[in-house]
């Protein structure tokens, strides 16, 4: 699976004159300005895509995990956490 089906680029769209695209779920977009380098907007875009989680959803998504062991997961991560919060304290 490419990190390119679930990320479009919008490069220099208005000056195209192409018409506006309709909101797609959880694709997302990063519009390159007039004077702005293609490795700033590339730096810009893997941040977003980090902020918005696309990559790890995809890689939990990436096989079939049986409700059991979601469970089993939930219930290490609650304990991972509350390990660390009490080291902290």
């Amino acid at each position: 699976m490419t990190v390119i089906s679930y990320i479009t680029i919008l490069i220099g769209a208005a000056e195209r004159g192409a018409p506006p695209r309709e909101e797609v779920g959880s694709l997302s977009e990063v519009v390159i300005g007039e004077h702005e380098s293609f490795e700033a907007a590339l730096k810009r875009f893997t941040k977003k895509v980090q902020h918005d989680g696309i990559l790890s959803e995809a890689r939990r998504r990436e096989h079939y995990e049986k409700p059991s062991v979601r469970r089993k997961k939930k219930e290490a991560a609650k304990r991972r956490k509350g390990a660390k919060s009490s080291r902290r304290s």
